[in-house]
């Protein structure tokens, strides 16, 4: 069975041509032992890209390493990689290595969960789920294309966004780390991105402040929900260029897709008591904890769902995110969604503030230019009393995770213990 790729690469990253990129995968392939787990570190994107994909046709499972996890020691002690790789460091002795090794069933990655809410888990996938999930996203790539990833592969969207654009035949412009700026220089020949809608904002900005012309005919966005107010946006500042919206998750890779309107399901799921649940043979096989595989006890994602009688899905956000002040409950995302409305606004994060007397302070963070009077009236105009933000914090950036979240996590802690954001 052939490796995550199905066939040799027809397409290049940066310098390297196909055929090149599929050498340097093979001789990383050829000094790993069969079927181990390979935690993957370096500063080289696509050196790091070369090593992921030399260590799957070795049919070993790859962590890629994030020096921005939290508590990076306690994710190296749940995956136990049998092999540490720095991709930036030269090749180490020739195994003689055959490959391809493995099938569909071959667990071939181990990506993390965000860490936007807490310490990042381990997960373990196999090849079959991403294939599977590359035809679900049903977005047709060829030679053409030139796909640009801003972000770091240890982020799983935008190691998907890589695989999938390698594995439709088109070529790859890898970042390495997001800058707005450097995004909106290399749209101006790529033509699809994979992103997130807080740098799909900041992006716009760039192009908005600058403008020129952007080869971008598409742009696939994930990891929150894109407000009408940013896809207006998008079609103003790039005329033509179609958006795809995906919901999913690590654990259970995608769940529903927008291509016009309505974000259908992918794979079967329910609605039960506004919880969303999923049937998927996309989903991952377990977590890590200390080597040991445990597999997944729910079939649950978290969040709060409505569907439509015409199948379609309005993901209402996180059911845990929800803000107990002076005896009535807030969801904080659907607060979030109204504060989004206000010009200037790049991104916000609502959470608690502690407060002896009313438990908790509805607290706003807001990353843009905006004066708070501003939003202190949409508030009053859009939101019920009690949803209405008691504490305003600009920043000029939200702390964010290495995939473009906001680092929800980071936040609480410093609004609980009085530390600055």
């Amino acid at each position: 069975m052939l490796p995550i790729l199905g066939r040799a690469p027809t397409s290049g990253v940066g310098d390297l041509s196909g055929p090149e990129l599929a050498e340097a995968a093979h001789r990383v392939a050829r000094r790993l032992p069969p079927g181990a787990r390979v935690a993957i570190s370096g500063s080289d994107e696509t050196a790091r890209l070369i090593a992921f994909l030399g260590a799957d046709l070795a049919g070993c499972a790859s962590l890629l390493v994030d020096p921005e996890w939290p508590d990076p020691a306690a994710v190296l002690d749940d995956a136990r990689p049998d092999v540490h790789l720095d991709a930036d460091a030269a090749l180490g002795e020739d195994l003689g290595t055959e490959v391809p090794v493995g099938d569909e069933s071959t667990r071939f990655y181990l990506p993390t969960t965000s860490g936007s809410t807490g310490r990042p888990k381990v997960l373990v996938r196999s090849r079959g789920s991403w294939l599977r999930s590359f035809t679900a996203l049903g977005v047709p790539l060829d030679a053409r294309d030139r796909v640009l990833i801003p972000g770091p592969l240890s982020s799983s969207l935008f190691l998907f966004g890589a695989l999938h654009a390698l594995h439709c035949g088109a070529d790859l412009r890898l970042l390495g780390r997001w800058s707005a700026r450097a995004a909106a220089e290399a749209a101006r020949e790529a033509t699809a991105v994979h992103l997130v809608p807080a740098q799909l904002s900041a992006l716009l900005a760039v192009l908005e402040h600058d403008g020129g012309e952007s080869a971008l005919r598409l742009v696939i966005c994930g990891g929150a929900k894109v407000d009408p107010a940013l896809e207006a946006r998008l079609a103003e500042a790039i005329p033509g260029c179609r958006l795809v919206e995906y919901y999913g998750s690590a654990e259970q890779s995608l769940i529903a897709v927008r291509h016009d309107e309505r974000l259908m399901p992918v794979v079967d799921v329910e609605v039960a008591g506004g919880r969303l649940r999923v049937r998927s043979d996309l989903a991952f096989d377990g977590y890590l904890e200390r080597g040991e595989l445990v597999p997944a006890e729910s079939d649950g994602t978290g969040d709060r769902a409505v569907q439509r009688p015409d199948g379609s899905l309005e993901i209402l956000g996180r059911a845990g995110a929800v803000i107990d002040t002076g005896a009535r409950l807030v969801a904080a995302e659907a607060v979030e969604a109204v504060l989004r409305e206000v010009d200037g606004v790049r991104d916000v994060v609502v959470a608690a503030t502690p407060h002896p007397r009313f438990g908790a302070l509805v607290t706003a963070v807001v990353e843009g230019e905006v004066p708070v009077r501003a939003l202190r009236a949409h508030a009053r105009e859009r939101l019920h009393p009690a949803e209405r933000p008691r504490r305003w914090l600009p920043v000029d950036a939200l702390p964010r995770t290495s995939s473009g979240k906001p680092a929800r996590a980071v936040i609480d802690e410093r609004l609980t213990s009085g530390g600055t954001l």
